[in-house]
């Protein structure tokens, strides 16, 4: 069961000990969800797509991940990850010829949508991943 919507944000934040792949970045948000109480086995589904794509895209294209935030609160779960990246995420044109390029397009369609923070040093990638609706479920 999640916390009531009236309960404090609860939230995990990773920095010098962000994690170094997709799989490790997945298991740190397993271990969160099941402290959180996440008892929805798609909404958990959806934000491991969530976090390893926008982990894999950090890794992949913006010089490695200098810290990763997942917090819980009424609206639903958001995973931000930091990089030091120069250059905004992009959504490539869908082309099933091609490997690879997906990735945004999930992201996109399992959140509130892709939000790009700049920092000193690089930017901070997010999305909310939004919470089941009671007939969802």
């Amino acid at each position: 069961m999640l916390h009531s919507p009236g309960k404090q944000r609860v939230y995990r934040e990773w920095g010098r000990d962000s994690p170094t792949s997709a799989a490790q970045a997945r298991a740190m948000a397993r271990d969160f969800m099941a402290a959180a109480g996440y008892d929805d086995e798609r909404h958990r589904d959806a934000v491991l797509v969530v976090v390893s794509e926008l982990v894999t895209n950090a890794l992949r294209h913006a010089r490695g991940v200098t810290g990763l935030r997942l917090s819980h609160h009424a609206r639903g779960l958001t995973v931000s990850v930091r990089d030091a990246g120069t250059r905004p995420p992009r959504t490539l044109p869908l082309d099933p010829g091609r490997p690879g390029g997906f990735g945004l397009h999930l992201v996109r369609g399992l959140t509130e949508g892709v939000r790009v923070e700049w920092r000193p040093g690089g930017k901070n990638v997010w999305a909310t991943v939004p919470q089941p609706r009671a007939g969802e479920r």
